[in-house]
C-alpha cells in the first residue's frame, strides 16, 4: 500500500519535533500536526518561559546582596508587564526557529489537532492523511480537582501570562511546579502561601532535599502549610478570592494557582477506536521501543507518563526515528536520568534517594554537607547549601547525588555523567576539587553520616 506519508506525528513539542526532523533527515516523508504553536509545553508553557521568570524574579535577591559587596543602588522598581512582554518576544523567536527547523528538514506542518482514525490514518481539520507510521507526542496538560469555585483558579499555563503581578498568591500543590512559581511570585514581590496535601513539598525526592528546600523557602518568607486541603473557592465583590480550607479557615488571595499535577493529553485523540491501549491515568501504554498495542503507532514523551522531562522526550523521539527510519535499533535508557527544580534556591538530583537506596541495597553509606555559600559570607543572606552522596557500601558505587543550592543544576549535570558511568566514591575522592567553588564539596566529603537507630 502507498501512503501519503511515511510518518505523521501528532504534537509539535520537543519529542515530536525531534522525532520528525530526524526521520526526515533519513529520507522519510513526514508531516506533523499542531493545533496551537510549534514548541510544545517546554518552549511555550513550561521550562523556557518559567526559567525566564525565575531569572527575572531573582534580581530582587541580587540587588539586596549587592550592598554587602559595597554597591549602593538607588531606588529600584519592578515592572511585571515588561518581564512578561520580554518573555513573549523570546517565545515568538523560538517558535519561528522551530518552524524553520521543520521546514528546512522537509517536514510538513499540518495546522490543527490530529486524531487517529485507524492504524494508518490521521484526520486533521477535516482532512484525512494516511501514514505508514503514526507517532503520538501530544504531551501532558494541567489537571485540577472538581471543587466548588475551581473555575476561578488558574494553572501554570495562565500563570505565565498574567498581565499584572498579584499582591497575594495562594498556590495549591507541593510539586516542582508549585515551588518554582512560589519562588517566582515571591521574588517579584507578592505574598505567597503554599498549601500542600502531603506532609511536605517535593514528594518522591530525597528527604534531605525536601526538608532543606522547605527551610530555605520559609527563611525567605514563603508560608508552606502541610496536610492542608481546600474545600472551595469563592469570588468576592472586589475581585479577590476566598479560599476555604476543610477545617473552615478562610484565606484571601488575588490569584489561586493550582499546581496539583498533569495528565497525559490523550482525550479526543481517537485512541480507543484505533485500539491503542491506555492505563488508568490515560497514558499511552508503550513497550521499550515506544511501540503501542497497534504495531504501526508509537508514542513518546509525557503522553506515555514514563519520565516527564523534555530531554527524555527528545531522546525517546530520536531513538524511535533511529530504529524505524535508519535501521539502527535504539532504546531510551530511563535509568540515571538527572533532573532539576528551578526553585529558589534550586534543586538538582541524579540517581537514587537515600530512602530508595535503603530499600534496594543491604548497606548504604551517606555523605552529607551543609554550609553557607561563600557569596553570602559578605552578602549576609541566611541561606544554606546542602550536598549529599548516597553510596553502596559493598561496591563503593555512587548511587545518588543530590544538591540544594545556587548552581545546583549546572553542577549535577556534570556529576550525572559520573553516576551514569558507575563511578565509585573512591574515584570521587581521587578527583581534585576546583577551589574555591561549591562543587568541590562533592569530592572532599570524607566521613559518612552516622546512622541513627
Amino acid at each position: 500500500m502507498e501512503y501519503d506519508f511515511d510518518l505523521v506525528t501528532l504534537g509539535a513539542g520537543s519529542g515530536g519535533v525531534a522525532a520528525s526532523r530526524r526521520a526526515a533527515s533519513y529520507g522519510a516523508k513526514v508531516a506533523i500536526c499542531e493545533s496551537v504553536r510549534v514548541g510544545g509545553t517546554c518552549v511555550l508553557r513550561g521550562c523556557v518561559p518559567k526559567k525566564l521568570l525565575v531569572y527575572g524574579s531573582h534580581f530582587s535577591d541580587d540587588l539586596a546582596d549587592a550592598r554587602g559587596y559595597g554597591w549602593t543602588i538607588g531606588e529600584s522598581t519592578f515592572d511585571w508587564g515588561k518581564l512578561i512582554a520580554a518573555k513573549d518576544r523570546e517565545l515568538d523567536r523560538l517558535n519561528a526557529i522551530y518552524l524553520r527547523l521543520l521546514r528546512d528538514a522537509g517536514v510538513r506542518v499540518l495546522d490543527g489537532r490530529g486524531t487517529i482514525v485507524d492504524a494508518h490514518t490521521v484526520e486533521v481539520a477535516g482532512q484525512r492523511f494516511t501514514a505508514k507510521h503514526i507517532l503520538i507526542a501530544t504531551g501532558g496538560w494541567p489537571v485540577m480537582p472538581q471543587i466548588p469555585g475551581i473555575e476561578h483558579a488558574i494553572t501554570s499555563n495562565e500563570a505565565l501570562d498574567l498581565k499584572a503581578l498579584p499582591r497575594r498568591v495562594v498556590i495549591v500543590g507541593g510539586g516542582y511546579i508549585a515551588v518554582e512559581f512560589a519562588g517566582i511570585f515571591h521574588g517579584a514581590g507578592a505574598h505567597v502561601e503554599v498549601l500542600v496535601r502531603a506532609d511536605s513539598i517535593l514528594r518522591g525526592f530525597d528527604q534531605d532535599v525536601r526538608s532543606t528546600l522547605r527551610e530555605q523557602m520559609a527563611k525567605r518568607g514563603i508560608s508552606i502549610r502541610s496536610e492542608t486541603l481546600v474545600r472551595s473557592l469563592e469570588k468576592e465583590a472586589d475581585g479577590s478570592l476566598s479560599v476555604r480550607l476543610t477545617g473552615g479557615e478562610l484565606l484571601s488571595a488575588d490569584v489561586v494557582l493550582y499546581a496539583t499535577g498533569r495528565a497525559p493529553n490523550t482525550k479526543g485523540l481517537g485512541l480507543e477506536a484505533a485500539g491503542v491501549n491506555q492505563d488508568e491515568s490515560g497514558a499511552v501504554v508503550v513497550d521499550e521501543w515506544s511501540r503501542t498495542s497497534v504495531p504501526s503507532i508509537y508514542a513518546v514523551g509525557d503522553v506515555t507518563d514514563r519520565i516527564n522531562l523534555t530531554p527524555v522526550a527528545i531522546n525517546e523521539g530520536r531513538a524511535f526515528a533511529e530504529s524505524t527510519f535508519n535501521n539502527r535499533p535504539m532504546k531510551m535508557d530511563h535509568h540515571g536520568v538527572p533532573s532539576a527544580v528551578f526553585s529558589q534556591p534550586p534543586v538538582a538530583t541524579v540517581g537514587l534517594s537515600e530512602e530508595q537506596a535503603r530499600l534496594i541495597h543491604a548497606d548504604v553509606d551517606v555523605y552529607r554537607s551543609r554550609f553557607r555559600p561563600m557569596k553570602h559570607t559578605l552578602s549576609g543572606r541566611d541561606e544554606q547549601t546542602m550536598m549529599k552522596l548516597v553510596v553502596e557500601r559493598a561496591t563503593d558505587r555512587v548511587l545518588g547525588v543530590h544538591m540544594v543550592g545556587t548552581d545546583a543544576p549546572e553542577i549535577i549535570q556534570g556529576l550525572a555523567i559520573a553516576v551514569k558511568c558507575g563511578a565509585t566514591k573512591a574515584q570521587f575522592d581521587a578527583t581534585v576539587g576546583i577551589h574555591p567553588t561549591a562543587a568541590e564539596e562533592f569530592v572532599t566529603m570524607r566521613d559518612p553520616v552516622p546512622v541513627t537507630p
